[in-house]
């Protein structure tokens, strides 16, 4: 199938109800409203197709990037390809959703997280942020720098409460996803958010709340979930 093809077909699937949904939380631009549980049904059908992904993404259509990022193939995208998928992202959630999971599926996805968190463009801080947190969620212990995690962690300590409402948010889950993915880590990022307290984020027009990161932590611990790393960062 085509892009074009798969925008015709998805288009009817769209609602109002769910456009709104999405456009409390932030969406903008062109906008069909489709569910991701029907999105995945073209996910199972052509994940890994590097091609259709790109030609998905540049459609614009905030469904059919973030179809592009469920089915993107993470091996076959560049530095460049994935730079240009953050430029082109015209919402947080398309940057530190689908262009994020898929750098941190790959291999470029450490390099560039470091790059986006410490660029001017919040946008690109949220997608790097993002990055991070859900890099350490797939990649094995052993391949982590634990050195530089930890002062990232000090980063978020010192500095979160100086940063944009969704930089705020994002620096929030890096504190969460260390302490339950990162068994080496989870009680210094338990200390951390015990320390950081409750946030506060305007979270626009929808019922959505921060989540407090130690509450977060200690049921993924109840659980025995500690350090159990995702096959994928996508979902």
């Amino acid at each position: 199938m085509t892009a074009s093809q798969i925008l015709a077909e998805i288009e009817p699937l769209g609602t109002e109800s769910y456009r709104k949904v999405l456009r409390n939380h932030g969406i903008t631009g062109p906008l069909y409203g489709v569910k991701i549980s029907d999105l995945k049904k073209y996910e199972r059908k052509h994940r890994k197709n590097h091609q259709l992904s790109k030609d998905l993404f540049a459609t614009g259509v905030y469904d059919a990037m973030y179809l592009a990022g469920l089915i993107a193939d993470e091996n076959a995208m560049t530095p460049e390809d994935l730079k240009g998928w953050l430029a082109a992202s015209d919402s947080d959630q398309i940057a530190e959703y689908a262009v994020a999971w898929v750098a941190a599926d790959g291999a470029h996805g450490w390099t560039l997280a470091l790059e986006w968190i410490e660029s001017v463009e919040e946008r690109s801080v949220v997608a790097g942020w993002g990055t991070l947190s859900a890099l350490v969620s797939v990649k094995q212990d052993s391949e982590l720098d634990m050195a530089a995690l930890r002062a990232l962690l000090e980063r978020v300590r010192t500095t979160i409460h100086d940063q944009p409402d969704r930089v705020r948010y994002k620096m929030n889950g890096f504190v969460i996803a260390l302490g339950s993915y990162v068994a080496e880590l989870h009680e210094e990022a338990l200390k951390v958010g015990e320390e950081l307290g409750t946030l506060t984020v305007d979270m626009g027009n929808t019922a959505c709340k921060v989540p407090y990161s130690p509450e977060y932590i200690r049921k993924v611990a109840d659980a025995g979930h500690v350090g159990k790393k995702r096959k994928t960062a996508r979902c």
